[in-house]
């Protein structure tokens, strides 16, 4: 473990310097049964055989000049406490029986003793060791996991593992405090050797894991402060339907019968983006007859052919990014594409391109709402090139559903939706001139099939499906939302030409 130095101010006994040091680690990398301090010419060694309450074994090492020497021989010739002296290669150290012994008080009581004469410094280098080192039950977490109801697990030295449960992180008793070794085993074990060298190289990586009989992760593992965390999201063996995560299923057919164009599913992290993707490709799987390609970081939900099939290409495995990864893809007859996710300019390009030309793509993006989408893919360009790539977008784009994840009554959540179809002129109009406001105005209207968030959670609070307040707190726009549900909403009129 590596070597913390801390200032601990003037402390007026031994024990408290070590409870300082010892919380310390318990914050950042669990809790040692040894801990090692040296400041100046002091050493102190405390032990003891358990990962908690007092340290059982005490040994002081001073390497004195002439004065302190003095200082120190003195002070011991004045105490009456039992302990064990010695001097070797110029150290002289003092120890303490074990605990339990009959001297251990009186010579716990003497090493006090000999750190006031001598006095106690207030800068210190720790070493800790002897942490937990037990192999940790994946298969318990994971099955605790279904349990529960999470979507994800994190694992923390000195913390117990913690769950997010309905969007709350919940600290659970399933396995005690973990150690910074045991988590740093944990990435070492489960990692690819590819990624594993990641990690030791950029000092983070992300990777899927199997746990075979319950489901997949999402497995991510980075440093801090010098310790190892690691994160799992789940996803379950087998990949939902529309209505296992309460998405409209008229709708959803819908866009899985298209043959072409772009379909971007977006949101937040944690919004079920991934978890739509899959659900929208495992009914083309289960219905047609297709050749589906799937562009992942990691691949996530794992798709088996049915009446389609499916490759599944990993970036770092299969193909080194994006961009490269749908070139190639555009020469292996896909008739459905997906990409992970839509993050430079090559890669939107080749998007673009493929569903122009008669595929039928899917991807996903992070955003906060539907009718800011095609600018905030038109942002990654050049200014010289948007007006093309808007164009390019006004021609392509089939739908946009942007999605969060709300509380439903009685308990977990389901996904609220914002959807905009390029379905009438006025929202391809103002896709083209990247007017964010007429896209939302144009949502509005009657003609087209895209409903704003606000519409979408006011029919869930009249479906009795959440609260009036969940609803209200999750619209992007609180006085629309109110305006609808007092029933003065009415269509904003689209301006003249």
């Amino acid at each position: 473990m590596p070597e913390k130095v801390m200032g601990l101010g003037q402390l007026k006994s031994l024990k408290k310097v070590l409870e300082n040091a010892e919380g310390e680690f318990l914050k950042y990398e669990g809790s040692p049964r040894i801990i090692s301090g040296r400041s100046g010419r002091i050493a102190v060694l405390a032990e003891r055989d358990g990962y908690e309450g007092e340290f059982e074994r005490f040994e002081v090492r001073i390497q004195p000049d002439k004065r302190m020497l003095e200082k120190f021989n003195a002070g011991l010739a004045s105490l009456n406490g039992h302990i064990e002296r010695s001097e070797e290669d110029g150290w002289q150290i003092v120890r303490t029986p074990p605990k339990g012994s009959t001297d251990y008080t009186a010579s716990r009581e003497t090493v006090e003793a000999v750190m006031q004469i001598i006095g106690i410094p207030e800068v210190w280098r720790f070493e800790p060791d002897g942490f937990a080192d037990e192999l940790v039950s994946v298969e318990l977490l994971f099955r605790a996991l279904i349990q529960y109801k999470a979507s994800d697990i994190h694992l923390s030295p000195g913390q117990k593992p913690i769950f997010r449960i309905d969007n709350k992180a919940r600290i659970s008793d399933v396995l005690g405090s973990l150690s910074s070794p045991q988590i740093y085993n944990l990435i070492r074990d489960l990692s690819p050797k590819r990624d594993w060298e990641e990690f030791l190289e950029k000092q983070q990586n992300s990777f899927s894991f199997h746990q075979k009989g319950i489901g997949f992760a999402r497995a991510s593992g980075f440093m801090r402060m010098g310790a190892p965390h690691l994160t799992f999201r789940y996803h379950s063996e087998h990949i939902p339907t529309f209505e296992d995560i309460n998405m409209p299923p008229e709708l959803m057919t819908k866009l899985a019968q298209l043959s072409n164009g772009l379909i971007l599913i977006t949101g937040m992290t944690g919004s079920g983006k991934t978890t739509t993707c899959a659900s929208l490709l495992d009914w083309i799987n289960r219905n047609t007859y297709k050749h589906i390609l799937t562009l992942e970081d990691p691949v996530e939900y794992h798709h088996k052919n049915k009446k389609s099939f499916v490759n599944q290409r990993n970036l770092g495995t299969d193909f080194r990014n994006f961009a490269e990864g749908m070139e190639g893809a555009l020469r292996h007859d896909p008739d459905v594409i997906l990409i992970g996710e839509l993050r430079d300019p090559d890669t939107i390009r080749t998007a673009i391109s493929a569903a122009s030309t008669g595929h039928l793509v899917l991807s996903s993006l992070h955003a906060n709402d539907a009718s800011g989408v095609t600018n905030r893919i038109v942002s990654f360009f050049d200014p010289v090139e948007r007006d093309l790539v808007r164009q390019q977008l006004t021609d392509c784009i089939r739908c946009v559903i942007c999605q969060k994840l709300v509380v439903r009554k009685g308990g977990g959540r389901v996904p609220a939706l914002e959807l905009l179809f390029n379905d009438v002129k006025p929202i391809a109009k103002a896709i083209a001139s990247g007017d964010t406001a007429g896209i939302r105005t144009a949502m509005q209207q009657t003609l087209s099939a895209s409903m704003l968030f606000e519409l979408y959670l006011y029919k869930m609070f009249k479906d009795g499906i959440i609260e009036l307040e969940t609803a209200r707190e999750g619209s992007q726009d609180q006085s629309l939302f109110d305006q609808v549900h007092m029933g003065t909403y009415s269509v904003p009129r689209m301006k003249a030409d």
